[in-house]
């Protein structure tokens, strides 16, 4: 129970680091949140639960195949932001984002790269 609770505090540790250094600074912010720092600590945390390396090996593959399709969300929100506020604009990268994600999905399977 120690190690969860352990986990549970470094990875919030994390995100109330970054959301504290954006208030301070936009890029210094956006930089930390940059880094796959979640992604870092999940190799940890399965490492130090001395999951097998090929788990290791997959997570680390399927992060950067999932991550792909997330990265045009950072450029609709700043548009969308201005036009329709912040939770439609939320709600409207959640819709691109699933859009893009399921053509990167179908384009990934052309590669034999299942991600569905």
């Amino acid at each position: 129970m120690i190690w969860i609770i352990t986990k549970y505090l470094a990875t919030a540790f994390v995100v109330v680091l970054v959301s504290e250094l954006a208030k301070r600074s936009d890029r210094v912010g956006s930089l930390v949140a940059s880094l796959p720092l979640v992604t870092l600590l999940t190799l940890i945390w399965l490492y130090l639960e001395k999951q097998p390396d090929e788990k290791l090996a997959n997570h680390a593959r399927y992060t950067f195949w999932y991550v792909v399709p997330t990265l045009p969300m950072f450029l609709v929100f700043p548009w969308l932001l201005h036009r329709w506020g912040f939770l439609l604009s939320l709600a409207g990268c959640i819709v691109v984002t699933i859009v893009c994600f399921i053509l990167w999905a179908l384009v990934a399977r052309w590669f034999g790269i299942e991600l569905l």
